[in-house]
């Protein structure tokens, strides 16, 4: 079974930037999104992802945390555009960097359209408990927080997040 191990983050500011190496665009749509989710129709995301000239179908349990099991399944770009156009219940876009410090990739996404603003941090572990670095950038943990989730950015993005949303985020950043 495949299994992902991932902590997300918010950021402090812009310093990942100077670190950056390389980044490339992603759409991203749900074949099973939120709304099945949460109403307990589903036990799994179904996404499709095209980034450049490669595009994945990839399953993810619906569980909160930082351990999901999670499939991933290259697909023709064409069958990925079909999914996306047809069968989403909208897409999603961002700018993925790859930022490598002291060995560990961290993948930092810079959301688009309804969700321009929104920039988080995420780390691929071997363990829940693995070691990784610190960077001054790297702000609060927000693994658990469902509204951080992909799927849910496409059903309530960050343009619509209620000012209490935003506060709470920035409070607990400047603590």
């Amino acid at each position: 079974m495949g299994v992902e191990i991932e902590r997300k983050f918010l950021l402090r500011g812009d310093g990942w930037r100077t670190q950056a190496g390389s980044s490339e665009r992603i759409a991203q749509g749900y074949l099973v999104g939120a709304e099945a989710l949460r109403a307990g129709l589903a036990r799994a995301s179904v996404r499709a992802r095209i980034a450049g000239e490669r595009a994945w179908l990839n399953i993810k349990s619906a569980e909160l945390g930082i351990q999901r099991a999670e499939f991933e399944y290259p697909i023709p770009v064409a069958d990925a555009e079909a999914l996306l156009a047809r069968l989403c219940g909208g897409v999603l876009e961002k700018f993925r960097h790859l930022v490598t410090v002291d060995g560990v990739t961290f993948e930092i996404d810079e959301f688009l359209g309804d969700n321009a603003g929104l920039v988080v941090a995420e780390v691929e572990l071997d363990a829940p408990d693995a070691p990784f670095p610190r960077p001054a950038w790297l702000g609060r943990e927000v693994s658990a927080l469902a509204r951080y989730y992909n799927v849910n950015l496409i059903e309530h993005p960050y343009a619509r997040w209620t000012a209490a949303e935003r506060a709470a985020d920035d409070a607990e950043e400047q603590a």
